[in-house]
């Protein structure tokens, strides 16, 4: 019992949640009581590691405050970070995103009426050497 105390103690992540987030896969049966210490250890590790970087290399040290910008430009910037590009993405604006989409719905149209364009051609020359023959 003290030892569980003491090791509650040196992680602040709640080791309920984790044993939850780590009983969701399907590979999992059990849960040594040291490996769900030393995961939560290490993400709470891996979290300063990336606020700090974040800080140091983006606009927190101007702000004196750590932003969700800071952190999404970490993710996209640092080869180390990468894998978080998707979780973190860059924010953008609705009406941004709504023309985003509708540029790539034109482009998407007319890259497939060019496909379309080049099949007629290809059926018109097969056309135009069986009618040579």
């Amino acid at each position: 019992m003290a030892a569980r105390l003491s090791e509650n103690r040196l992680v602040s992540l709640p080791l309920s949640r984790i044993r939850v987030i780590m009983k969701s896969s399907p590979e999992v049966s059990s849960i040594n009581q040291d490996a769900l210490f030393l995961t939560a250890k290490a993400t709470e590790l891996f979290v300063q590691y990336l606020a700090s970087y974040s800080y140091k290399h983006g606009r927190g040290k101007e702000k004196n405050a750590l932003t969700y910008t800071d952190l999404s430009h970490t993710a996209e910037e640092c080869e180390t970070f990468q894998f978080l590009a998707d979780i973190l993405p860059k924010k953008i604006l609705a009406s941004k995103y709504l023309k985003m989409l509708e540029k790539e719905k034109r482009d998407g149209e007319v890259g497939e009426g060019h496909e379309e364009d080049e099949e007629e051609e290809d059926e018109d020359e097969a056309v135009g050497d069986s009618v040579g023959s």
